[in-house]
């Protein structure tokens, strides 16, 4: 059986605890959080959010990519958070994967997308780079509060990574 038929037989059976009336869309603590989407980042009792507390924008890497700056307008623009936290992590996929090879196998299926996968060979300068991205996109009236941390999924440990500008 797919999983996703598990999943939706364990949704039928909990609605009762996914039901959500009368929360809000605009999250309480207005910050929204940009992580990676590896499995083991578990955002919610790491970083101390209930459900209704933060809009939660996951890709692979953590990255500001175009789309992860749309998410982040929206959430800003529409639905009133004034806060940016981004999760990037020790071990990630991303580290040291290659650009070329990765194009190479989408082109060998026919796929020339429009996007690159997001490789990188060192997480905090990643995040550095992410941090000046956002503090720089104008589609964010908000960014004035940009933080960004390093989970270790091998210890728990959460670190900060200071921007260029707060270096």
């Amino acid at each position: 059986m797919p999983y996703a038929d598990e999943m939706l037989k364990a949704a039928a059976s909990r609605g009762h605890e996914l039901a959500a009336p009368g929360l809000s869309p605009r999250p309480r603590r207005k910050v929204a959080v940009l992580a990676c989407m590896d499995t083991r980042i578990d955002l919610f009792p790491m970083l101390g959010l209930q459900r209704g507390d933060a809009h939660i924008i996951r890709n692979a890497g953590g990255l500001v990519t175009d789309d992860a700056l749309r998410s982040l307008s929206a959430s800003q623009r529409l639905l009133g958070t004034e806060e940016i936290v981004v999760v990037m992590h020790d071990g990630c996929g991303l580290h040291g994967a290659s650009e070329d090879e990765f194009a190479q196998a989408l082109a060998a299926d026919g796929v020339l997308p429009n996007w690159r996968l997001g490789a990188f060979e060192e997480v905090e300068s990643t995040l550095r780079h992410s941090l000046a991205r956002l503090a720089a996109a104008r589609e964010l009236p908000a960014r004035d509060h940009i933080r960004g941390f390093v989970f270790n999924p091998e210890t728990g440990s959460l670190r900060e990574v200071r921007g260029a500008a707060d270096a």
